[in-house]
């Protein structure tokens, strides 16, 4: 009796350790995992006050990331079978931090009157660590998936995520008030780095010392690949869902690197301001996501998510109002209702949407291959678009003298593009959920498009779905 009661007693210590650990491991990675994306305040700093680099570079620099979803959609099955998740997770992530603090060293030789041999520099850095991060991000959710029991997800990373935020908006703040106090100096950026690498060593040894002890789970037989194909050919809801992915991925990603080069370069603000505004926006997509969840179960998927889209694009249009001498009006938009409670919250809705439709839609049967279908496509839209983006935004900046008129007209495409690829999402017939209870590499690519959109607090969130009682 006593020999039963001692094992299952100390399973259970474990268990709670690691899940304390977990939540410590958020909090330092944090910082780390947030300038790992293509848009944020750090990136957008560097390439725009620290090293200008010409605008096609921008928008080839921030396709690395999505390049690097589409390459570990084929690595990830065969490091799997080499390395238990817990491993390949510790590994790739150090490798990714390795990355930065070698970025910490090259920013002293890295010339900053010579923009085109600068980006060549960050592009392939960028690409390298990416890799290790899109690596690193799917190799985590699937040891957590392995370990955490599913009785405990939904409260437990509900929690979580709540105290992510915290650290989420501490690094906002401090890395703008950082940056804009020395100035964008060569020191700036190296302490903004060597600070959150420090935090991430942290990280990395909670990860590695997390008593983590895989649950027994049921293997389900999978069927060939062509008979995988087969079942993804007769899930046309699946692949209309898709391609309307695509076309957002496309839309959103084309200009939207170039919004934040905008508020630094045209409106004149600081790195505090935009530290300020994307803090903001974060707290206003957070809070609203519980809201989002109940009209979700209640009116379905895909009304609410054709809503949300249509009102976020709709204040997205009123960025083409904005000039040197009315850059206070984005404040008063984020603050008093537009980009926070009407953007960054309808934004919430509709990404938290994709979620639960994409759980709808995915067939059991070929799970694996639906994920990385869907992942592969959407990466590759939203790689290509940020390259055109940077490419026509050069090209007119050249024709016409009036740079502001020029971002205006290309700040339109997103609205019209993604509005437009409604009529794609009308055509998904909703069947009734699956069973599924985590997805940890569909949505992906959603976490990194977050930072282009501004929706930094979907960094490091597992979506998960609960089972109705």
């Amino acid at each position: 009796m006593n020999a039963t009661a001692q094992p299952a007693a100390g399973r259970k210590e474990d268990l709670e350790k690691s899940l304390r650990l977990c939540i410590q491991d958020g909090l330092a990675a944090m910082p780390i995992v947030t300038m790992s994306l293509p848009v944020n305040v750090f990136i957008t700093a560097l390439v725009t006050k620290g090293w200008v680099l010409p605008k096609p570079a921008i928008g080839l620099l921030c396709a690395m990331p999505f390049a690097a979803n589409f390459v570990q959609v084929f690595a990830v099955p065969y490091l799997s079978r080499l390395r238990p998740p817990k491993t390949l997770t510790v590994v790739t992530a150090s490798l990714n931090l390795l990355c930065w603090f070698l970025l910490a060293a090259l920013l002293e030789v890295v010339p900053r009157d010579q923009p085109n041999v600068a980006a060549a520099w960050f592009i392939g850095w960028f690409f390298v660590a990416s890799i290790f991060a899109a690596l690193a991000g799917v190799t985590w959710n699937a040891w957590i998936q392995e370990w955490v029991p599913s009785r405990l997800r939904g409260k437990y990373f509900g929690h979580r995520n709540r105290l992510l935020q915290i650290s989420l908006l501490s690094f906002l703040l401090i890395t703008g008030w950082v940056l804009a106090h020395w100035e964008y100096s060569v020191r700036a950026f190296q302490a903004v780095i060597v600070g959150s690498g420090l935090l991430r060593v942290a990280s990395l040894y909670w990860q590695w010392v997390s008593p983590t002890q895989p649950h027994r789970h049921v293997e389900v037989p999978t069927l060939s690949f062509h008979a995988q194909l087969a079942v993804l050919r007769r899930s046309h809801s699946l692949l209309w869902f898709i391609a309307f992915g695509a076309t957002w991925s496309f839309a959103a990603n084309c200009f939207g690197p170039f919004y934040q080069v905008f508020m630094f370069e045209q409106l004149g603000f600081s790195a505090w301001d935009v530290g300020v505004l994307s803090t903001v926006s974060a707290l206003g997509g957070a809070l609203s996501l519980p809201a989002w969840g109940r009209l979700l179960d209640r009116y379905g998927n895909r009304p609410v998510m054709a809503v949300s889209l249509l009102v976020w694009q709709g204040v997205n249009v009123l960025w083409c109002t904005l000039t040197p001498s009315s850059n206070t009006l984005l404040y008063l938009i984020w603050a008093l209702g537009g980009m926070t409670s009407m953007g960054a919250i309808a934004s919430a809705g509709f990404v938290l949407g994709q979620f639960t439709i994409l759980l709808r839609l995915i067939p059991l049967e070929a799970k694996s291959l639906a994920i990385g279908l869907n992942l592969a496509v959407t990466s590759l839209a939203a790689a290509i678009a940020p390259v055109i983006g940077g490419g026509v935004l050069s090209w007119a900046l050249t024709r016409w003298t009036d740079a502001v008129a020029v971002y205006h007209a290309c700040f339109l495409l997103q609205p019209v593009l993604a509005t437009a690829g409604c009529l794609l999402l009308l055509r998904v017939h909703e069947p009734q959920a699956s069973p599924l209870t985590m997805v940890f590499g569909a949505m992906r690519n959603i976490r990194t498009l977050s930072g282009v959109l501004g929706l930094d607090f979907l960094v490091n969130y597992v979506f998960y779905r609960p089972p109705k009682r």
